[in-house]
């Protein structure tokens, strides 16, 4: 009777190619077997003990137990201003040019939904986030995909060739450094090319740095915030999930532009009422207080990346180390390259019981890679590398 009842805009999204790999995941361990899980970007450490004290104390004071604020609490937003002071040395207007999000997920979405309109053509590397892709498309809006490589020096020319041809002219570009997945990491000069080129071809920036602090050796991350005239153009969005293991925290933020940042807060009034005070008070105590344990995390996530890089190529697997993320964007071994990134993976879980994810779920262009999360211990990263040599020799 209601089969003739269409829902269009989630006809538009793709199937989930990760399900299939979670869902054999889940088999093989109801089997039995001890599967050892790169897949998921889910930080595996604990919260930092202060952070959780603070938002507990909050927690206990039943007047935070009311609607809090949409855009966040004025200290967040403070604290969130003060980060970029000390991290970058810019400066943002806590009123105008800041506003906290439930995630930088939830903040990226619904910006995107207040700002495309259908028919509008957005411009996103691939491979990318997927959300970074869908998103545009729940909002009726067209994706020009730009394929991107790790530490793809041609990126910006090709970028710059996607959006003067383009038709119609882009809206927004979306850009992510360090990349998820492919590691990839740019200069203040590529943002610098990129502010100069919006201006001239008239389109916002939506630059998403996640991964910001987690970076590796002499490298470190620069925000396109940095650019003088970036806030004429452009907005960025960062997420406390990896850098502070508070993933289940859900607490991110947008900055830049005001005219988007107001577009978002407005968007989000209708939506929701912001997250529990509790949790924007641990943030505060995050960003005010938390560089230390910034930089404990990251020290974990190196020193992982090194034991993996190492052992898997000694294994029989060469994995490039990355600049920065939390990830190895891994070519398949040229054996089993004709397979493609979701059956390879299948198999690399049947046969090794190692979970990664497919290429292929991240855009057309990843099908040749797997993304592997730095998300267990050195002692289970090193039971992986056995496993994998053993499935190589078959």
């Amino acid at each position: 009777m209601f089969d003739e009842i269409e829902f269009n805009r989630i006809k538009r999204l793709p199937p989930y190619v990760f399900a299939a790999v979670n869902e054999l995941k889940m088999q093989q361990r109801h089997a039995g077997f001890d599967v050892i899980d790169f897949s998921m970007g889910n930080p595996d450490g604990d919260t930092p003990e202060h952070i959780v004290d603070k938002a507990v104390e909050v927690l206990k004071r039943p007047k935070t137990h009311r609607y809090s604020a949409s855009k966040g609490i004025f200290k967040l937003r403070e604290a969130i201003c003060k980060w970029y002071k000390r991290k970058y040395d810019v400066d943002l207007d806590s009123e105008t040019e800041a506003i906290s999000t439930i995630g930088s997920k939830e903040g990226y979405v619904h910006l995107v939904f207040a700002i495309t309109d259908p028919g509008d053509l957005a411009i996103v590397p691939d491979p990318s986030y997927p959300i970074h892709t869908h998103a545009i498309v729940l909002c009726g809006g067209n994706v020009h995909r730009v394929p991107l490589s790790p530490d793809d020096g041609e990126f910006f020319d090709k970028l710059e060739k996607a959006i003067k041809e383009a038709s119609p002219k882009p809206k927004y570009v979306v850009v992510n450094f360090p990349n998820n997945p492919t590691t990839a990491c740019v200069g203040l000069d590529f943002y610098e090319k990129l502010v100069a080129l919006a201006k001239r071809e008239r389109f916002y920036i939506i630059s998403d740095i996640a991964y910001a602090d987690i970076s590796f050796g002499d490298y470190k991350t620069p925000s396109i915030m940095q650019i003088k005239g970036a806030k004429d153009v452009a907005v960025e969005t960062f997420t406390l999930s990896k850098s502070y293991n508070m993933a289940g925290w859900r607490v991110g933020f947008v900055v830049g532009n005001k005219k988007l940042v107001g577009a978002l807060a407005k968007i989000k009034s209708y939506f929701d009422y912001g997250m529990h005070t509790a949790m924007q008070v641990g943030a505060i105590e995050a960003l005010n207080n938390g560089a230390e344990d910034v930089e404990a995390i990251r020290q974990q996530y190196e020193k992982r990346m090194h034991v993996l890089c190492d052992t898997f190529t000694e294994a029989g697997w060469y994995i490039e180390k990355p600049k920065a993320s939390m990830f190895a964007w891994a070519k398949i071994p040229d054996k089993y390259l004709h397979l493609g990134s979701l059956e390879f993976s299948k198999l690399l879980l049947k046969e090794a019981s190692v979970a990664v994810s497919p290429g292929i779920g991240f855009g057309p262009y990843g099908d040749d890679y797997v993304r592997i999360a730095f998300i267990e211990n050195e002692k289970r990263i090193r039971q992986a590398a056995k496993n994998i040599k053993e499935f190589l020799k078959k």
